[in-house]
């Protein structure tokens, strides 16, 4: 805790606007490419807002004990909801009969009310607060400071300026916070239902997956209700004995459960192409990691087997050669003794894989368990190096700079051996970023003539 105070001492300076370098927000689209007529996402672009500092700090300061209090209905990603469903099926509450229902909100950070959303902030933080603070702020300035950055969204479009009157700002790092402490408020009525009934619930952000032995009239006469609940949340439901969630294809067969991977109908086949002026161990990682995906998703050999050929054919459209894809497919079988998978589709073998790699941490969870074991080592540093990577003079780059650190800095500085190197590579600019301009000229920004 003396760790974590010492760093919401930093924070709060960090709060302060810089003069010399604030800006204006101002407003763009990045387009939804995986959804049927691309429809597009407004961002709005706030670094150097007078009030993102705040913004960064109220994330920083709620978001853990957020997710702390809501953890048990919280899915991470679709690795986490298979392996929840698959508890659920383990534990015996799988029927024949069993139903699942999906609902997403509509538009969630953009019509969440200001006032309501500070109400359930405010019931939040009066709930689970230490004595009515949290790391020493009462729940009056943080309040204060939640008011602060929606009343203070003020963006450029189109030469004009504009103040969001309604929800939090897409960009805006306490948005996100906030939008969850409004679910979390909204949703109690229907969570109690499902813990009474020892039914699964779930959400991801604005997804929201249940399963239930109701039927269908019954369930649908609930989430009419529900939809009813709040003039500002409304639901677009599935329910059905197969339905998609996230990137998940979730299927009650007779009492049986199989989970497989789901493809929007509108996302390309589209990776990183062999061709880019990428280190080689990134086109590697790229086959590991959707074969990985694959395996840990598809609960049978048989919905495997039909996204490896998928996994193939979307290689291949990206340029990479037969060789190389053969070559890494076989190493990673290798890798996991599991060579019978791919050459005589052996059921039991896999079924042992797919438990194994599910189970396994993610690159997420182990990134959390590395930032809990460095914030009990404080100690311990890393220091980050990012180039951009060019497949001529600097392929050796790496290993010739960690044989420089180790000779002239680690060897000769014993005490200095808690500091790491880590590198990361930077990609050369697209065509999209090279011709696009999406940031307003300096005079709209900073130059704001003040008026009625």
């Amino acid at each position: 805790l003396k760790n974590k105070d010492i760093n919401l001492q930093l924070w709060k300076q960090y709060m302060r606007p810089n003069a010399a370098t604030i800006e204006l927000a101002h407003l763009y689209f990045i387009p939804k490419p995986h959804k049927i007529s691309t429809p597009l996402r407004p961002i709005v672009s706030s670094i150097k807002a007078a009030a993102t500092g705040v913004s960064h700090f109220l994330d920083i300061l709620l978001r853990p004990m957020f997710n702390q209090v809501t953890k048990a209905t919280t899915f991470i990603n679709g690795i986490d909801f298979v392996r929840q469903i698959e508890n659920y099926r383990n534990s015996g509450r799988l029927l024949p009969t069993t139903l699942f229902v999906t609902f997403d909100i509509t538009n969630l950070y953009t019509m969440i009310p200001r006032h309501g959303a500070i109400a359930a902030l405010q019931k939040f933080l009066s709930k689970h607060a230490d004595n009515r603070r949290i790391h020493g702020m009462t729940i009056d300035t943080i309040t204060r400071l939640a008011r602060l950055v929606l009343d203070t969204n003020c963006f450029v479009y189109n030469n004009k300026y504009y103040q969001q009157i309604r929800g939090g700002a897409m960009g805006s790092p306490f948005t996100m916070t906030l939008a969850n402490v409004y679910m979390w408020e909204w949703e109690q009525t229907l969570l109690e239902y499902q813990r009474s009934h020892n039914e699964m619930y779930g959400r991801y952000i604005d997804d929201i997956f249940m399963t239930t032995n109701l039927s269908f009239d019954e369930i649908n006469t609930r989430l009419i209700e529900a939809n009813q609940q709040d003039e500002n949340i409304r639901l677009t439901h599935t329910i059905s004995s197969k339905v998609e969630y996230l990137d998940v294809l979730v299927e009650n067969d007779n009492g049986q459960l199989k989970t497989s991977v789901y493809h929007k109908l509108a996302a390309e086949p589209y990776i990183l192409p062999f061709s880019s002026d990428h280190p080689r161990h990134v086109h590697r990682s790229t086959i590991n990691a959707r074969l990985i995906r694959a395996i840990r998703l598809c609960s049978h050999l048989d919905d495997f087997d039909k996204e490896r050929i998928n996994i193939e054919f979307t290689l291949l459209l990206n340029g990479y050669p037969p060789k190389f894809i053969s070559y890494h497919f076989n190493k990673f079988f290798q890798k996991h003794n599991v060579l019978s998978v791919m050459e005589n589709l052996d059921d039991i073998m896999y079924e042992q894989l797919h438990r194994t790699l599910l189970y396994q941490p993610t690159i997420k969870e182990r990134q959390r368990h590395q930032q809990e074991q460095q914030q009990q080592n404080i100690q311990s540093k890393d220091l980050f190096i990012h180039y951009t990577f060019e497949s001529g003079p600097l392929v050796n780059f790496t290993k010739e700079l960690k044989h420089l650190w180790n000779e002239h800095y680690i060897n000769k500085n014993p005490i200095k051996q808690n500091i790491r190197l880590r590198f990361g590579t930077k990609s050369n600019k697209n065509l999209c970023q090279l011709l696009v301009k999406k940031k307003p000229s300096k005079s709209l920004l900073r130059d704001v003539i003040s008026s009625d």
